[in-house]
């Protein structure tokens, strides 16, 4: 396994969690991370990427402002702050990275990660 997702289960609508991405990867420094979610019946939806160095994050538009992605490279671990978090938010969550350094701003597909998490369930409750 090299992504391992952690830190799901039920949150309190209006509080906060935090999940972890730990990578088991050479050179965890070089790569893109980023965070998908998916509810049942919808396709893996992009929600936060950040780029090798940490200096760069993208959010989607309905996490901007309550999410914050990080990451310790000196721990090989990548890391989803969730604050705020609404009932909308209730989804299975993936971490995922990529060598690809070069088009950060636009790596918001599925098909731009070659590795992948198991996903880890976030249920908020009102």
């Amino acid at each position: 396994v090299q992504l391992q997702a952690s830190g799901g289960g039920l949150v309190q609508a209006g509080g906060s969690a935090r999940l972890s991405c730990a990578a088991s990867v050479n050179y965890f420094d070089t790569y893109t991370v980023a965070w998908f979610r998916q509810t049942p019946g919808k396709e893996r939806e992009f929600v936060a990427l950040i780029n090798w160095s940490g200096e760069l994050t993208y959010y989607s538009d309905s996490v901007k402002g309550r999410f914050t992605i990080s990451r310790v490279n000196t721990n090989n671990t990548a890391y989803l702050e969730m604050n705020n978090p609404r009932p909308e938010d209730t989804a299975v969550y993936y971490c995922a990275a990529d060598t690809q350094s070069w088009r950060v701003a636009t790596m918001r597909s599925v098909n731009d990660y070659a590795l992948w998490g198991q996903g880890t369930q976030v249920t908020v409750s009102s």
